[in-house]
């Protein structure tokens, strides 16, 4: 049997306010950065505005994958819309690609045709109040997508992360420059920076392919849901077949559950309702299907190629029922 999905544990549409949030601060962050670049004339600090760029279009796709994500179950999509929210990891991933190749065409440019920088104590200044912005959201961020399993916050708050890492060595290449009159160092530390973005946009990239090729879900959960399962196993309950696989904050588990055949069906169902129920409570937005067979058919043992095992006393096909 297939049970309902559990009412919502936190209310999915509400979680916009974060992306709305990572738009503004982007927004905030563009200006200053691209002033802290007219003012210097830095390859560095104009790689640094152009991450802040790709900030404002990955939370314009974060705040359209979590209004996507939020929508009911429908004709169309009996199992909701949580995977709406590895597309927009993805487009943020191909995004932070894109500007570490620009960077790396100005960067290489720069290196043909050095220039000092001017005004950098100035620019400088601004840098680090952009990157202090940044950090503060990407703490918010974070935390909201740990705590609503949310990727498209998370893959956010990670890319602000690594854009104030990026920034302080912006800043620091920067300075370099300044006090050792070494135009050349400034290009070089662009094209770093854009070799940390092209790391963070793959791992983003491998993340949202990894979700929407259906993953199970982390090990340690496996292991929980086996061990939450182990408790009802006895000589006549037995429980194999266990599968999982994530979309995005929702996760859904299968499960076989082999008892007597001599049962009747209101005594079987009684069993696996509190079997989920016991499940749901531990995981709220986990949706469980469980299919109940007779341990005395053959036909009951035939189990999956790969499957998280449950322990428990293992019943013999054609046993006592």
């Amino acid at each position: 049997m297939t049970t309902a999905a559990p009412p919502a544990w936190v209310d999915r549409a509400r979680l916009t306010r974060f992306a709305w949030l990572a738009i503004a601060a982007a927004l905030v962050t563009i200006g200053m950065k691209t002033t802290a670049w007219l003012v210097t004339d830095s390859v560095g600090l104009l790689s640094d505005a152009a991450e802040s760029v790709v900030n404002l279009v990955a939370a314009v796709g974060a705040l359209v994958a979590l209004r996507v994500a939020a929508a009911p179950a429908d004709a169309g999509h009996h199992f909701g819309h949580a995977k709406a929210e590895y597309l927009s990891a993805a487009l943020e991933g191909a995004m932070i690609a894109v500007a570490a190749l620009v960077i790396i065409w100005q960067s290489v440019l720069r290196l043909l045709d050095p220039r000092p920088v001017e005004d950098v104590g100035i620019g400088l200044a601004i840098s680090v109040g952009a990157s202090v912005v940044n950090g503060l959201i990407a703490v918010v961020l974070l935390r909201a997508g740990r705590r609503h399993r949310s990727i498209t916050l998370t893959a956010d708050g990670r890319h602000l992360l690594t854009d104030v890492v990026t920034s302080v060595g912006v800043v620091v290449g920067v300075a370099l420059v300044w006090l050792t009159g070494i135009d050349w160092l400034d290009p070089v530390v662009a094209l770093l920076v854009a070799a940390n973005i092209l790391w963070a946009g793959w791992g983003l990239l491998d993340e949202s392919t990894s979700g929407l090729m259906d993953r199970t879900m982390d090990e340690s959960d496996n292991v929980r849901l086996a061990e939450l399962l182990s408790r009802w196993a006895d000589d006549e309950v037995h429980f194999h077949g266990l599968r999982t696989r994530v979309a995005g904050h929702t996760s859904f588990a299968e499960v076989h559950v082999l008892v007597p055949g001599a049962w009747d069906v209101r005594r079987a169902h009684d069993l696996v309702e509190e079997v989920e129920d016991a499940l749901r409570a531990e995981y709220p937005d986990l949706r469980v299907s469980t299919h109940i067979e007779p341990r005395e058919d053959p036909r009951s043992y035939d189990d999956y190629e790969h499957e998280v095992p449950v322990a428990g006393p293992t019943p013999t096909p054609g046993g006592p029922s």
